[in-house]
């Protein structure tokens, strides 16, 4: 090798992307893992689960905190403003990066641009109920009779741009049943409501339904996902029990702002796979409703494509306003 094509050779190494090694180094401080949502509830939980298990693998302490407020929205917005150093991570949702991307109309992030998608952590199915005083035994009997009421039925959300109120869009839409949104603040007072004989029904997680529906307090009509919950295995699918084309889920995700070394992105997807394959993660998953399959940032990334893609066409189709 002569003199020039050693030199041509050095000059290529040094325009080698810096973050070729970026993980050798990383993580040398605290991260922090942004949650979009209150303490307590399923992403926190989750987010929680996650960052006491990786912070012995990283070998750095991971600091959980909570960013609630606009359905994720300003949670989301602090993670994509951080530096892509790896050091900031975002537990986003379905409704951080595909609900409320097409419903809202000045959104302060662009989902699509401004995030490195890390690994999809999940899927809960959401699922449809009835209050114990409704005559309701079946989804047929709910969809009958909302077509029969000239202003239709009630339904409660855990709010705005939730995946429980974009539930009962989508099922506007398939059934042609005329139902009436009204959002709460989160799930709690949703559900008390119905519990309470306020509101007819609501469409809510299955984490959060299923001790009201083991208790009575609720009626469980059917899931909103593709197959049968694990969790309420005698509760039938919105497909089976007769509106074709019906699948929600409401998934969990891990992100961190664009720009984020590649080489830390998939080390954190590998970390991450790990940690959900533990035993004891894998039993809390289950408790949670929280169905997880491997994928890598470049599955998942095709899959936040397809759904926001799926909710920006239901938006249209429903003319879902904002409230």
């Amino acid at each position: 090798m002569n003199r020039r094509q050693c030199l041509s050779l050095a000059a290529l190494a040094a325009l080698a992307p810096s973050w070729a090694h970026a993980d050798d180094a990383w993580p040398a401080k605290n991260v922090r893992l942004l949650v979009p949502f209150a303490a307590g509830g399923t992403s926190d939980i989750l987010g929680r689960l996650i960052a006491e298990r990786l912070q012995a693998s990283l070998k750095q302490t991971v600091i959980v905190e909570n960013r609630a407020g606009a359905g994720g929205v300003i949670g989301a917005d602090a993670a994509a403003k951080s530096p892509p150093d790896g050091y900031t991570l975002l537990l986003g949702t379905i409704a951080s990066h595909a609900i409320n991307p097409a419903l809202q109309p000045k959104m302060p992030y662009n989902a699509a641009k401004d995030f490195a998608p890390i690994i999809l952590l999940g899927s809960i199915s959401n699922v449809l109920l009835v209050g114990t005083d409704q005559p309701y035994k079946t989804v047929k009997d709910l969809i009958a009779a909302a077509k029969a009421k000239p202003d239709g039925i009630a339904f409660a959300s855990a709010g705005q741009g939730s995946s429980q109120h974009m539930s009962g869009e989508l099922f506007k839409l398939l059934a042609g049943a005329d139902l009436s949104h009204i959002p709460y603040k989160g799930s709690a007072p949703a559900i008390q409501d119905v519990i309470a004989h306020q509101i007819p029904c609501s469409f809510e997680t299955v984490t959060v339904a299923l001790p009201h529906i083991q208790a009575g307090k609720v009626r469980a009509l059917a899931v909103t996902s593709a197959q049968r919950s694990a969790a309420l295995p005698q509760v039938p699918t919105m497909q089976e029990a007769g509106v074709p084309d019906f699948d929600v889920s409401s998934w969990q995700a891990m992100y961190a702002p664009a720009g984020t070394p590649p080489a830390i992105v998939a080390r954190l997807n590998r970390e991450i796979e790990k940690i959900l394959a533990l035993p004891d993660v894998k039993a809390k998953l289950d408790a949670l409703g929280l169905v997880h399959t491997a994928n890598t940032p470049e599955q998942f990334a095709e899959f936040g494509r397809k759904e926001m893609a799926k909710w920006a066409q239901v938006v249209k189709d429903g003319k879902v306003k904002p409230e």
